[in-house]
């Protein structure tokens, strides 16, 4: 499908192409016996276990990552180094934070997917636009998901935030993605969940498009920056780019018919 003057589509991947957030739940559920890691060495309960693992999570989300003074691996090691020692107490346990670490993030790459009608949209998109794939975070992890959910093969080119000076919402960053593709800031729109980065990202850019994706399609009480459009899931962008398509069609026709009458 083409439409008229959209040459090119970004799209977030965390929570817009791939549910990160529900498979790092199920990866916390699992790992909540920690293969019996925490209960059989540091001899704690079910309930300790759940309050390291809620720790572990609140510190995933407050999360900031200077790679340049340490490497994510070593950073989130300390997640839960700090979530045991806050819990339990005793002296601080570094291979057995090492141990619940790597199996978290082991079991949430697993339960990273894109389903088969994401992936059958974006088939069908590239037959008319570019796609390309734009992922604020760091380099090792965004490459780890990238490689885990398969979605190389549906993507003209894919830019990590991590790899490039500046992340979005810099207008830097999606003006490199336009000179990736050919293309001008005007020609493209971007998709992505957050309206902090995507969203702002996008306008600050000059795209002709932002598309928020709403999962829960409640208003926040102060909806800034304000998306062009707003959809509850993604596979709804191809209604948002034929809609698109005919509201600059009909554009064309007044333009025409005011042209003939001069």
């Amino acid at each position: 499908m083409g439409v008229h003057g959209v040459k090119a589509v970004f799209f977030d991947l965390d929570n817009t192409l791939v549910d990160t957030a529900a498979a790092g739940q199920r990866a916390i559920e699992e790992v909540l016996p920690l293969g019996g890691a925490l209960r059989s060495k540091h001899h704690c309960g079910e309930g300790e276990a759940r309050v390291i693992c809620e720790k572990v999570q609140d510190k995933l989300l407050k999360e900031c990552h200077d790679p340049a003074k340490m490497c994510i691996t070593d950073l989130r090691i300390s997640h839960w180094e700090e979530a045991i020692q806050e819990t339990i107490g005793g002296e601080v346990n570094r291979d057995l934070a090492a141990e619940c670490y790597f199996l978290w993030k082991t079991t949430r790459l697993q339960h990273l997917s894109l389903s088969q009608d994401t992936r059958d949209m974006l088939t069908e998109l590239r037959k008319g636009v570019r796609l390309l794939l734009l992922t604020n975070g760091d380099r090792q992890t965004q490459r780890e998901k990238i490689e885990a959910c398969a979605c190389q093969p549906y993507f003209d080119a894919i830019v990590v935030g991590g790899e490039q000076k500046e992340e979005k919402p810099a207008p830097s960053i999606f003006h490199y993605c336009c000179d990736l593709l050919g293309v001008q800031p005007t020609e493209c729109v971007m998709v992505g969940d957050s309206l902090d980065t995507d969203i702002q990202g996008g306008l600050n850019a000059g795209l002709k498009a932002t598309v928020w994706l709403n999962k829960a399609m409640t208003t926040p009480v102060d909806t800034s920056p304000v998306p062009h459009y707003i959809i509850s899931s993604v596979l709804d962008l191809p209604a948002v780019l034929q809609k698109m398509e005919h509201k600059i069609n009909a554009k064309l026709g007044t333009d025409h018919t005011a042209g003939s009458n001069e």
